[in-house]
């Protein structure tokens, strides 16, 4: 199995991580999240001379959708747009997505793709589960790879910390059951890459965070 390449992008006034994925050695690649001015992600996708498949959204707050709409227009041939289905209508609605409430509206195309709990993605050979984990909103997802040991796992769980449940469609509830049963269940070595802030592991988390125990 190649490497798997992992470059973070970290944008705009929400310091919000953007992850591009690639195989080592090939040319196919995908984005998770696109977030204010993603200029800096056009620009290294065509450095470097990479095909993106796929534009997979962790959820559809203001600061991981911002840029979507420049990231399909600039790149050709056009990625597809995925999205957990709890979550489709938030595209196209600025109140759900809280754009309004910042001052500027976005909305982005229909999804291409409705995700669901369990389906399996591919990029060369590295296969991703596709894990929901709401609470956060109702429709936050990780992609998980076992054989990469690493999971990109959105606004749920950050290091030495939780994602907001004080958002319309947030509830702390469902966002603890999120973390222990789909989160911590995961192997300790597994690296988390969250939507803000640095990488951390399952295992760190299980034994350092003060807000979810196992």
């Amino acid at each position: 199995m190649s490497r798997l390449n992992i470059k973070t992008f970290t944008l705009g006034p929400f310091a919000t991580n953007c992850y591009l994925l690639w195989p080592e050695g090939e040319v196919h690649a995908w984005l998770i999240d696109a977030g204010f001015g993603p200029g800096p992600i056009i620009d290294f996708i065509r450095r470097n001379a990479l095909v993106v498949d796929k534009l997979i959204l962790t959820h559809a707050h203001i600061d991981h959708i911002h840029g979507v709409r420049e990231v399909l227009a600039a790149l050709q041939p056009r990625p597809k747009l995925f999205i957990h289905a709890d979550e489709r209508e938030w595209l196209t609605d600025p109140v759900l997505n809280l754009s309004e409430d910042f001052g500027q509206p976005t909305t982005t195309p229909p999804a291409d793709v409705l995700l669901a709990h369990g389906d399996r993605l591919t990029l060369g050979t590295h296969e991703f589960a596709v894990i929901h984990l709401p609470g956060h909103s109702p429709g936050g997802i990780a992609l998980h790879n076992p054989g990469a040991g690493m999971a990109i796992s959105g606004d749920t769980i950050f290091k030495d910390s939780i994602g907001r449940t004080d958002l319309p469609g947030g509830d702390m509830p469902t966002l603890i059951e999120s973390i222990r049963t789909r989160i911590y269940e995961l192997p300790s070595g597994t690296v988390l890459y969250p939507g803000h802030g640095p990488s951390t592991t399952v295992g760190d988390e299980r034994v350092g965070n003060p807000f979810v125990r196992p």
